[in-house]
């Protein structure tokens, strides 16, 4: 069969190959004559050579390596004049030059070493012939060999073929995700939004679907329709980021021809650029506020878009952080939420991202509406919180009279917690808002409002994304887990509560201690290795983060003797490890 395939195709060109050759001596007298006569009818026709090949005879150059290297040499000039071809001339012209060329050599397109000048031909044309994109497509290898542009014609017409490529790298996306938000490093000042959109859009998934695309609009629009269905399938975003990501990687190339038919492309540049600053200033928003109240009559489909782009993580954060920077400057400033027209279109555009998934389940594309009391009660009570700890540090710093210091209000209001279980919008400001507290090392402020969190709207508390970012921004309060109360309230009052139902929250715990465990009290470390041991339905996640964690506190055992001679345990002494450790 290798030998069939090295001369695929000649015999319909009327070329000699091998198996004329073996016909030939098979049925002649003088082979000898007869191999110089083949010789003489397939070797090159230059009348000047013939006199040169005995020169290249007497170097002992065989002939193979001397017409090898005459055909590499025509290929290449072959290829090189192809390419030419594609630039010059009336656009007519030149297909029609490329066409008749494709036309001639396809025969031998499965002869490897003229494939590749067939499969220029072909990447070259704007529009290969149905009938050799169906016999390309057929054959395995063959659509392996061709070029991206030829695929990008038979994946137009196939969806089923064009779903089978992408799949796999969607797929890689999503675990690519997964394993930012579940890092071993955990950190605030690097987390998982921490690289810039231009810097993720160069990631490998978005730059191979960006290349399978092209221009070609319908293969964009296939893309969009499987991230959608994904998206509806699953409820995973980041479906939604993907969906931004590939408009503005194709923005970034300038594809005009997708960029002007994608009516979301204006709103999410200009989003874009907000997320880069994470933040939304003024001028942007109006921007954006422009783009909501443009939706004409007829179009309201594009809100099902706009709401996935809104949806994306990336874009929530933003949208999250900005509202807790507009609550604090609205306690400065005396004014109330319902007052500030920047802050009611922050609500409104997390309102249409949180509201993504029911839109496009149920096809009816309007903007949600928004609850009055999210802007006339919760939003006052976050700015309430915010008071209590500027009149709490203020007394603070008052000398204390004979009445002793003021204690720091431990209750919260029944609302609060009523509002994070039972809106999403409320719940998602109230997450951020603890996020931003636990940053600034207010533990009061956290201990006050974690009860709050063991139940909340569609369990946004143990999400992924949120664990991931409190996980970071506990770091800064390494301290306190010294203590007995604090680690009480956090882990037997929190995480525990669902570490049993929910394995991500697990993993959360474990990535946690295993950053921290030098600070926690010994007795508590102790009570949670036990806690958190996996059981027999534990992922393998899990399992691993357990082994790691329990080497780690091994390590740190001191072997009897180094405990009668140095009563500090903090020393750094090397670990021996105890035979029922092994």
């Amino acid at each position: 069969p290798g030998q069939a395939a090295m001369y695929a195709g000649l015999q319909e060109l009327g070329v000699a190959n091998g198996e004329d050759l073996k016909e030939t001596l098979t049925n002649c007298t003088e082979p000898l004559k007869a191999i110089e006569q083949f010789q003489t009818e397939n070797g090159v026709l230059l009348p000047s050579l013939q006199s040169a090949l005995p020169f290249l005879d007497l170097h002992g150059t065989p002939r193979l390596e001397f017409h090898q290297s005459v055909f590499d040499e025509l290929r290449e000039k072959l290829l090189e004049r192809v390419s030419a071809i594609a630039l010059e001339g009336k656009v007519e012209e030149r297909y029609k030059k490329l066409e008749d060329l494709l036309e001639k050599s396809f025969s031998l397109v499965k002869m490897p070493s003229i494939q590749p000048v067939v499969m220029c031909v072909m990447k070259h044309l704007p529009k290969v012939p149905e009938k050799k994109l169906k016999l390309v497509m057929a054959d395995k290898d063959l659509y392996k060999a061709c070029a991206v542009e030829v695929k990008r014609q038979i994946w137009q017409d196939n969806q089923a073929l064009f779903g089978d490529e992408v799949s796999p790298l969607l797929k890689q996306y999503i675990l690519e995700k997964e394993n930012i938000l579940f890092s071993s490093d955990i950190s605030v000042s690097h987390n998982f939004f921490s690289p810039s959109p231009k810097t993720r859009r160069q990631g490998e998934v978005v730059q191979k679907l960006t290349q399978m695309i092209g221009k070609n609009v319908k293969l964009y629009d296939m893309v969009l329709q499987f991230l959608r269905t994904l998206f509806l399938r699953t409820r995973n975003v980041h479906y939604c980021t993907l969906r931004a990501e590939l408009l503005m990687s194709l923005h970034d190339l300038e594809i005009s021809e997708i960029c002007t038919v994608d009516p979301c492309h204006k709103f999410t540049w200009c989003l874009d650029a907000c997320i880069r600053e994470k933040f939304v200033d003024n001028k942007r928003a109006r921007e954006l506020q422009g783009f909501l109240d443009g939706v004409k009559k007829g179009q309201e489909q594009v809100l099902g878009d706009l709401s996935m782009i809104l949806c994306d993580p990336f874009a929530i954060n933003t949208l999250a952080l900005s509202t807790i920077r507009h609550l604090q400057d609205l306690v400065g400033q005396d004014t109330l939420p319902r007052e500030s027209p920047d802050l009611l279109l922050l609500l409104r555009m997390l309102s249409l991202g949180q509201g993504a998934w029911d839109m496009i389940d149920s096809q009816v594309f309007k903007e949600p509406k928004m609850e009055a009391e999210l802007i006339t009660k919760f939003l006052p009570m976050l700015m309430s919180f915010v008071v209590d700890d500027h009149t709490f540090n203020v007394d603070q710093k008052l000398p204390s009279e004979e009445k002793g210091p003021i204690p720091y209000p431990s209750t919260i209001p029944e609302a609060f917690t009523k509002f994070l279980q039972e809106n999403r919008i409320a719940c998602e400001i109230g997450l951020y808002y603890i996020l931003h507290i636990t940053k600034q090392r207010n533990k009061n402020a956290f201990l006050r409002l974690l009860p709050a969190l063991v139940e909340t709207f569609s369990d946004l508390a143990f999400s992924d994304i949120f664990l991931h970012l409190l996980t970071g921004n506990l770091t800064l309060l390494g301290d306190e887990f010294a203590l007995e109360e604090f680690c009480t309230s956090l882990f037997d009052g929190f995480f525990l509560t669902a570490c049993s139902r929910k394995e991500n929250v697990h993993r959360h715990v474990l990535r946690l201690l295993l950053h921290l465990h030098h600070k926690v009290a010994p007795a508590k470390l102790e009570s949670l290795q036990k806690t958190l041991e996996p059981t027999k339905q534990s992922g393998e996640a899990v399992k691993e983060l357990y082994n790691q964690l329990t080497e780690k506190l091994e390590l740190r055992k001191p072997s009897p003797a180094e405990v009668t001679e140095t009563p500090s345990m903090e020393l750094p002494l090397p670990a021996v490890p105890t035979p029922a450790s092994r």
